[in-house]
């Protein structure tokens, strides 16, 4: 089991104040899509691998909610809107993702009527919960190009 470290009182209060921002004026959120305590609820659906140039060739280990866990594991029906794909990412010479996590790729099942994003929220977070990119083209622009076998709905790689 993994867990996370607070890194004090002062960054606690910095990231309560920056969650109270909520969305902007154009509906978006920054809030972060994950829950803190994800590692007690969350199942591991790939484990530590390289990832190649994509994700600035960190390692990723990959976890899903309950809701998108049958949908990444099997392949067989559509993730729910508001399943959750986590990619923990790690140094690129942390070979079994044991060590601090550098930040997280998140995916968010959105529903049919945002083809743009591939019907998914994207999010890249650093390491203290700060929502660095949203909906960044470069993440839907790569999964676009993960077809069958090795991609589904959205996803690239093979759990």
């Amino acid at each position: 089991m993994r867990s996370l470290v607070v890194r004090g009182f002062g960054s606690a209060l910095l990231l309560g104040s920056l969650s109270s921002l909520g969305c902007g004026d154009d509906g978006t959120s920054d809030s972060v899509v994950f829950p803190e305590d994800y590692a007690s609820t969350y199942t591991e659906v790939r484990n530590c691998r390289a990832n190649g140039g994509s994700h600035d060739f960190n390692r990723i280990r990959v976890l899903t909610d309950e809701s998108g866990l049958v949908a990444y594991r099997d392949r067989t029906e559509p993730f729910p809107e508001g399943a959750i794909v986590l990619k923990e990412e790690y140094d690129s010479n942390d070979m079994d993702c044991s060590g601090a996590i550098k930040q997280w790729a998140v995916m968010q099942k959105l529903p049919a009527g945002n083809e743009e994003l591939l019907n998914w929220r994207w999010q890249q977070v650093d390491f203290a919960r700060n929502v660095i990119n949203e909906d960044e083209p470069r993440c839907f622009g790569c999964h676009a190009g993960c077809p069958p076998p090795d991609g589904y709905d959205g996803t690239c790689t093979v759990p």
